[in-house]
């Protein structure tokens, strides 16, 4: 699968990682920075990755920050992104099965490897749900149709 992965200055010795993994795991890719520790602002990592997600460059993505907070706010402000911030196993699964997320956000500062790792395959592996899942994920695209129209 091709999957975008973002971070801010916080994230990145954390996307390091998580990058080996995906590509050990046989994903594609696409880095799209921050490249080293400097200070940097998150939104503008998580609207890239938004848009590459949204637009179909990559089916899904990853975004790291210090809490995973700030760049799922960010993120879930483009159309048409379903940006969850995890803490386990547990809540990457959820995400993905029950709401459908195609942005999966990590804390660095929040979370160790490992759990990073076990949850990003958990994401990973999780099939998007049907039934009561799919009504309610046509009510988010709703919201992105009619905020989106009300910007005309």
């Amino acid at each position: 699968m091709k999957l975008s992965i973002a971070t801010d200055h916080a994230g990145y010795d954390f996307k390091e990682g998580l990058m080996a993994f995906l590509k050990q795991d046989g994903h594609e890719v696409v880095d799209l920075g921050t490249h080293d520790r400097s200070p940097c602002d998150y939104p503008d990592y998580a609207a890239l990755l938004g848009a590459h997600v949204v637009s179909g460059k990559s089916a899904l993505g990853i975004l790291v920050c210090g809490s995973g907070i700030g760049m799922s706010i960010a993120a879930n402000k483009v159309p048409g992104v379903r940006a969850a911030v995890v803490h386990d196993v547990t809540s990457a699964h959820l995400a993905r099965e029950h709401n459908h997320a195609n942005v999966l956000c990590l804390g660095s500062r929040v979370l160790g490897p490992v759990v990073a790792v076990e949850a990003v395959a958990a994401w990973l592996n999780a099939t998007p749900g049907d039934g009561r899942h799919v009504t309610r994920i046509a009510k988010l695209d709703e919201l992105d149709e009619h905020l989106v129209d009300d910007e005309r």
